[in-house]
């Protein structure tokens, strides 16, 4: 069985030959680039100059080498840079920064520095609705986003014959409004001033409505998973209430899947950090198909429980492995343990790829990536040997 077919019956509620396997199939399931260099010298591999998936989270691309050696089923494509954006990194004394194409700022340290944080948010000042009209957002239509994309997908689908991920243009609809607002003006924004808050996040929407009616029609039959997100979870609980993300932030979100929905077969994978069961009831209803990362260490997220209630309705893209604890902190057989619960609890009857919670930090020891590995080899197969303790 090649790896579309393989990830195409699990996102059917299928068992396959063994459960898909996604490290680095999308940028929200690699590995820092720290870590990377680290496990391609304990594999003995040649350590090329690695390329990043994404900058700002410092996640590299996995090489070919590798993926074939492991056996990874997802190919992520991703659109390109507008034509009228070229990222310039700045040398700010102590950190290194650049603009995105919103206009948000982000800096790192150059000594010890994991990741890029935003230390500028250009609506900042914005007052009124007349105020974000005035912004100048990117453009959707800029062709240069496309170039490539359909023979990158039509390759990975009939040459490579992987499971295709589609990415998105940006971030999620409530978060990136917070990106763009700054986090305490948003999150005050959504008691004090609705009407501002609203606005910009429907322009985000129309923005990524744009960038899907081209992305689809470019994808065609050529793609497996379309992926959305918003960040909606802290460690114990939602970052708003559930009746706020019912009134505010899901007829957004319910208008963006329908959309997508009616352009494409592909399955819609949403990811959202954190705590967020409350929310995961009128997620479904919004139309979301595949949840990720399955953040097993957040309050109310416990695996077995997860699949036990939204199995049916959820296929589970990551919880493969606990990231923020076992996998950074662990040892190995205490990260081979985890993988062998997390397996046990998601993988019956199909709905399961396996996935670390999120991307590989850049502190995880090679030994425990390659323990995770081992351990999904060893207990990943549908198969008279795929024994699941009840």
């Amino acid at each position: 069985m090649d790896s579309r077919a393989r990830l195409q019956m699990a996102l059917k509620h299928q068992e396959a030959d063994r459960i898909p396997l996604d490290i680095g199939g999308t940028h929200l399931s690699s590995i820092h680039v720290q870590a990377y260099r680290r496990l391609r010298n304990h594999l003995g591999l040649t350590v090329y100059e690695i390329r990043l998936m994404d900058v700002f989270q410092q996640i590299a691309e996995i090489d070919d080498d590798l993926r074939a050696l492991w056996g990874m089923d997802v190919r992520y494509v991703a659109p390109n840079d507008a034509s009228t954006y070229r990222r310039t990194i700045l040398d700010m004394g102590e950190y290194v920064g650049f603009y995105d194409e919103w206009g948000i700022g982000w800096k790192m340290p150059k000594d010890g520095g994991w990741y890029f944080d935003q230390f500028f948010h250009p609506l900042a000042e914005a007052q009124t609705l007349a105020d974000i009209e005035r912004y100048p957002f990117p453009e959707p239509e800029d062709t240069a986003r496309y170039e490539g994309l359909a023979e990158r997908l039509h390759h990975a689908a009939h040459v490579e014959r992987l499971g295709v991920f589609l990415g998105c243009m940006c971030s999620g609809i409530l978060e990136l409004a917070a990106w763009l607002r700054g986090f305490e003006n948003f999150y005050a924004d959504l008691i004090t001033n609705e009407k501002l808050a609203v606005g910009l996040m429907r322009r985000i929407l129309e923005i990524k409505l744009r960038y899907w009616e081209i992305a689809l029609q470019e994808a065609g039959e050529n793609v497996d998973v379309v992926a959305e997100a918003d960040d909606l979870g802290a460690q114990l609980r939602p970052l708003i209430s559930p009746a706020t993300y019912c009134r505010l932030i899901k007829p957004l979100h319910q208008e963006l899947f329908d959309f997508i929905h009616a352009r494409t077969q592909a399955k819609l994978f949403f990811h959202s950090c954190g705590a967020i069961r409350p929310l995961i009831p009128d997620l479904i209803e919004a139309g979301v198909e595949v949840l990720n990362p399955v953040q097993v260490s957040a309050a109310g997220m416990d695996s077995a429980e997860l699949k036990r209630e939204f199995g049916r309705e959820l296929v589970f893209w990551g919880g493969g492995v606990d990231t923020q604890c076992v996998l950074t902190n662990g040892t190995p057989a205490q990260v081979k343990d985890d993988v062998r619960r997390r397996i046990e609890d998601l993988a019956p009857g199909g709905g399961f790829i396996f996935a670390p919670v999120h991307n590989i930090q850049g502190n995880v020891p090679p030994e425990n990536i390659l323990a995770m590995w081992e351990a999904w080899q060893e207990y990943g197969n549908y198969s008279k040997t795929f024994q699941v303790v009840s």
